[in-house]
């Protein structure tokens, strides 16, 4: 059915989604900011890290009239990065799914170069990716638009239509759709987003999934 999977890594490769919003959360409080985690997750989920710091920019000027301090985004991602020492790890299924996989493989994310690589370094999946590790650096436009969904089929010399796409986020499933993509949605690491497998449908997901093992079992 299909030539090449790209997957997203961010909540479907690695559980950094979750470590990602405890820490945000927690920081944002620090500064008087407070969120309902689901709206939270909804509103920030799959971003770019230019377009997360914007959104949280424009909320901190909404509410007290100024952007965020200068120090949040190197203080949040000093801890983040802290945590993902003891904290991060493969979704459980990940690896047995991959290793089962005949197609070439690519992930693209909406992650920097140099954090998307140590992440799949750090979980030990990046031998099943690279070279084709495509990350928001390599790209002008960050999901929902196509472009990196598309640097990565040009990547792997497979035609658009001919890719399978899995995301746990409406923008990435809106972002493999515009580039001609079937796309499926993952909900391993929802963070209480009971509405994401029908937000992930109606973006576009062709089927949506819970667990790996499932995707698995459907690829056969």
């Amino acid at each position: 059915m299909f030539s090449a999977i790209i997957f997203d890594c961010d909540g479907v490769l690695v559980n950094s989604e979750s470590i990602h919003v405890a820490l945000e959360l927690e920081h944002l409080a620090a500064l008087g900011l407070t969120y309902d985690r689901a709206e939270y997750v909804h509103r920030v989920k799959g971003r770019s890290w230019p377009d997360f710091l914007s959104i949280l920019s424009g909320d901190h000027q909404a509410a007290f009239g100024t952007p965020l301090p200068e120090h949040f985004s190197d203080g949040l991602s000093s801890a983040t990065w802290k945590a993902f020492e003891t904290e991060l790890t493969a979704m459980d299924g990940a690896a047995a799914l991959l290793d089962g996989i005949s197609h070439p493989l690519a992930v693209a994310s909406s992650s920097g170069h140099k954090a998307l690589r140590t992440k799949l370094e750090m979980t030990a999946l990046l031998a099943f990716f690279d070279p084709h590790v495509v990350s928001s650096d390599h790209v002008e436009k960050a999901k929902p638009a196509p472009d990196i969904f598309l640097h990565a089929a040009e990547k792997l010399g497979v035609a658009p239509d001919r890719c399978l796409v899995i995301e746990d986020s409406v923008n990435g499933v809106l972002s493999a759709r515009a580039a001609g993509m079937t796309a499926w949605g993952y909900t391993g690491d929802a963070e209480g987003e009971v509405s994401l497998p029908s937000r992930l449908r109606e973006a576009g997901a062709a089927d949506v999934f819970a667990h790996h093992d499932e995707i698995r079992q459907r690829l056969g």
